[in-house]
This record gives structure tokens, sequence and C-alpha cells, in this order.
């Protein structure tokens, strides 16, 4: 589970989803920069942004490993999706995979 402390910085499409139990946990998170002042948008409506919704990333997301539990990425804008580990550090990892994040000097 992810703590109250932990940062990550990712592009607005970049989704993270963990599975747990039988449901999918989309996370939310808080704006770092919004260069042109536009109003948030509900998980709802950015899903709908961009074509698509969180049942049919859910969908998309068990069809990759039949719904493991741990942590998810979904690329909403090309439709990609991405398994990381049950791990908070694989999401991490996962991104910087993907050419999002560097290593966080602080971490050593």
């Amino acid at each position: 589970m992810i703590s109250s402390n932990t940062t990550i910085v990712h592009p607005v499409y970049y989704r993270i989803i963990e599975r747990r139990g039988n449901g999918w946990a989309f996370k939310e998170g808080t704006p770092f920069i919004n260069w042109f002042d536009e109003p948030i948008l509900s998980q709802k409506d950015l899903f709908a942004a961009f074509d698509t919704s969180m049942k049919k990333v859910a969908i998309e997301l068990f069809r990759i490993n039949g719904g493991k539990q741990g942590y998810y990425i979904a690329d909403i804008q090309d439709k990609k999706y991405y398994y990381c580990g049950i791990e908070w550090e694989d999401v991490k990892f996962k991104l910087r995979e993907l050419g999002i994040g560097k290593p966080d000097s602080m971490e050593a």
C-alpha cells in the first residue's frame, strides 16, 4: 500500500492502479504542475478525455496476467498496460523503464 508521504511524478495519462483482493484501486494523486491553469478533471472525466473508462482499463489490466495482485500502470493515451509488481518500488522501476523519472539522489 502507498503511504501518504510517497511522491512520484508522472504524466497525467499514466495512471497507477493497484489490484487488491477482487477490486482495482485507481490512484488519484495530486497535480504537481498545471502549466495552463486548467481545471482539474475528475478521474472519470480524465479517462473519458482519453476515450476510455476505468472499467475498460480494468478489463485490459486483467487480461495482461489474470488480475494478479500488485501494482499496474495504464498509459491511457496510448492504451498500453503494464504489470509492475507487488512493491511500490516496482512502480518506480517500471516508470523508469518507460522513460519516466530518474533515480532519487537522496536514495542511496
